[in-house]
């Protein structure tokens, strides 16, 4: 389930990330991503490095390439 963005990232679930949705979600969920700030945060510690955040959706959920992109433009957004 996609969204976008009308309220505060605190009450958003990981699964709310653009490219993520709810079954890649509920992965991240299980890996200590809950919310989207978690993702947030990670992804301002790697310094907003594509190469990097672009490898924690494949990494822990099995998201592909195209999810993984559509992630990290979300966040950099």
């Amino acid at each position: 389930m996609e969204t976008s963005w009308p309220s505060p990232w605190g009450v958003k679930t990981s699964g709310c990330l653009l490219g993520i949705g709810e079954v890649l979600g509920k992965k991240l969920e299980e890996r200590g991503f809950d919310k989207a700030y978690v993702v947030l945060g990670h992804f301002l510690v790697l310094k907003k490095e594509e190469d990097l955040i672009g490898e924690l959706p494949k990494d822990t959920c099995s998201a592909d390439a195209k999810q993984s992109l559509r992630c990290f433009g979300c966040l950099r957004e």
